[in-house]
């Protein structure tokens, strides 16, 4: 009897500690947020070491630290990325998300945090391209899912168009010269440019003008989370610390302020 009611003891002290080791990892009361980003988009998001670091990564990761939220995150190219919003298998997506009539069929989004300029560069060898006209014809790389991709479309269908999975691939080919030119945002190429010194010219000015924010699935409950998000956007913004941020990743560039 004395060995069966120890053996009982043991057996219940173990499940105790399970469960409480299962609650801790778990995260008890601990809130989390999961997010979505690529680690592979210099300045908004990439890998120094096994750290995720960027300028939307410390955006997202300051307001889930005001709010009381920790930051999981997963990465992946960034159309899996949306697929994985779009099910639930994550809550929001850090990763220069475009806010379109499109996606706002599917999602809720926060207020802007930045604003991006689309643009299109060249290599600097190709003194025969200085006019988003000279491009007709000729092919441009961009990253796929992305809507300076679709922007790019629209804007002049004369222009072709080659995707690849990341900003690495698309901004490799131009610099290769395999592509007549790379569309993406001008304040994250103007860092691309200066972080390497790349041998890269802008073709003409922006042809496109759009807001950045973080978008959500659309729920009761994520409203009030955007509700929270909103709040703590615009006191970053008040207080400085967005633009702060901004110059930090982008070179002296503030992306918080929206062109007219």
């Amino acid at each position: 009897m004395r060995k069966w009611v120890f053996a009982l003891s043991v057996v219940l002290a173990f499940s105790v500690f399970a469960a409480a080791c299962s609650s801790g990892k778990s995260g008890g009361d601990k809130k989390v947020l999961r997010a979505g980003s690529t680690g592979q988009s210099f300045p908004n998001s990439y890998k120094e070491g096994d750290k995720l670091v960027g300028f939307d990564v410390e955006v997202l990761e300051t307001i889930a630290a005001n709010l009381g939220y920790t930051v999981e995150w997963v990465n992946s190219d960034f159309s899996g990325l949306m697929g994985q919003l779009e099910t639930g298998k994550i809550d929001t997506v850090a990763n220069v998300v475009a806010v379109t009539a499109e996606r706002k069929e599917k999602f809720d989004f926060t207020v802007p945090y930045s604003y991006a300029g689309v643009t299109i560069v060249t290599h600097v060898d190709n003194t025969d391209i200085n006019t988003l006209e000279d491009l007709k014809g000729k092919t441009v790389a961009g990253v796929l899912g992305s809507q300076n991709v679709k922007n790019l479309e629209k804007y002049d269908p004369e222009i072709k168009v080659r995707t690849y999975e990341n900003r690495d691939g698309a901004q490799n080919d131009v610099l290769n010269k395999r592509v007549e030119g790379y569309v993406q945002s001008k304040a994250n190429l103007i860092a691309e440019i200066n972080r390497k010194n790349l041998p890269l010219k802008f073709v003409g000015d922006p042809f496109h003008y759009e807001d950045v924010a973080f978008p959500f699935r659309k729920t009761e409950e994520n409203k009030k989370l955007i509700e929270q998000i909103n709040a703590e956007i615009e006191k970053l913004r008040a207080d400085g610390t967005l633009k702060k941020l901004s110059e930090k990743y982008f070179y002296g560039e503030d992306v918080t302020t929206k062109v007219e």
